[in-house]
């Protein structure tokens, strides 16, 4: 699944596509995808202008001239794709954007779990979608004190607490595992623990991940590509993450463990 440095390169890729433009056509291929497609969608975005797209956790937002904006979820497969000019559809592009100026930009999703719909802007902060949702990894909100306070008492491992988007927005498996090394934090460690140096550790460090992943257009595993389709190539940094038998680079060798049903790699020596 897209996480947070994908989501955040599909938007900043489609901006350059459609931000200011009118949808002069929307085509439903199909009427749902993880959901129904609300009533009328096409229609009611039809004509209306972009004026901002951004990424709200792991979801696409396209700001609409009157006030909605559409939302959209990328899933397991989804993506967001500049299409050149009359390139035939493919059988999994379901939606198709048409702007006023001819770009064209297909939602392509295999396995369709993704989602797309619209909401007033105005309400966002209560939509189902993200009322329960923590602060996001990159804002200022997310700090040490606010990651200690959320941590406290926990007895779940670190690992699967900063995967929790009801904690902290953002952090997929690939950034958990690349950001406990860097810190030198193990995954196994119980979460309530992390608290003053080793939580002032880990923040900054999250976030620096984070961006050197988002400045390398993402990590490409099987279906993320940059809406230009271009691929991103984060995953030549990693120095955890698929790397079972291999050594971080202290000589010791990267090990694998399964934790809340996804694959962790560390480094016992380093993570000690």
């Amino acid at each position: 699944m897209p996480e947070l440095p994908e989501v955040e390169t599909v938007a900043r890729g489609l901006t350059g596509a459609l931000k200011g433009k009118r949808f002069a056509k929307v085509e439903l291929r199909r009427k749902d995808l993880r959901i129904p497609f609300p009533k009328g969608m096409a229609a009611a975005l039809t004509g209306r202008r972009v004026m901002r797209i951004y990424r709200r956790a792991k979801y696409v937002l396209m700001a609409l001239d009157d006030g909605n904006v559409l939302i959209v979820h990328l899933g397991m497969s989804g993506r967001m794709q500049i299409i050149a000019a009359k390139t035939p559809p493919d059988r999994h592009d379901h939606v198709i954007f048409t702007a006023d100026d001819g770009t064209e930009v297909r939602f392509n999703d295999p396995r369709r779990f993704g989602l797309m719909t619209v909401a007033a802007l105005k309400d966002l902060d209560e939509h189902k979608l993200f009322r329960h949702l923590g602060p996001d990894a990159m804002s200022n909100a997310f700090t040490p004190e606010s990651l200690t306070k959320a941590l406290k008492g926990r007895k779940t491992s670190i690992k699967v607490a900063i995967m929790d988007q009801r904690l902290v927005v953002g952090v997929g498996n690939i950034y958990a595992c690349e950001s406990l090394f860097r810190a030198g934090i193990s995954p196994k460690r119980k979460a309530g623990t992390v608290a003053g140096a080793r939580a002032a550790a880990l923040v900054p460090v999250i976030k620096e991940v984070l961006a050197e992943a988002i400045a390398a257009g993402g990590s490409s595993l099987r279906d993320h590509v940059q809406p230009s389709g271009e691929l991103g190539y984060f995953q030549k940094a990693w120095r955890v993450y698929g790397r079972e038998g291999e050594s971080c680079g202290c000589g010791a060798p990267v090990k694998r463990i399964v934790q809340g049903g996804r694959s962790t790699f560390f480094c016992a020596r380093c993570q000690g």
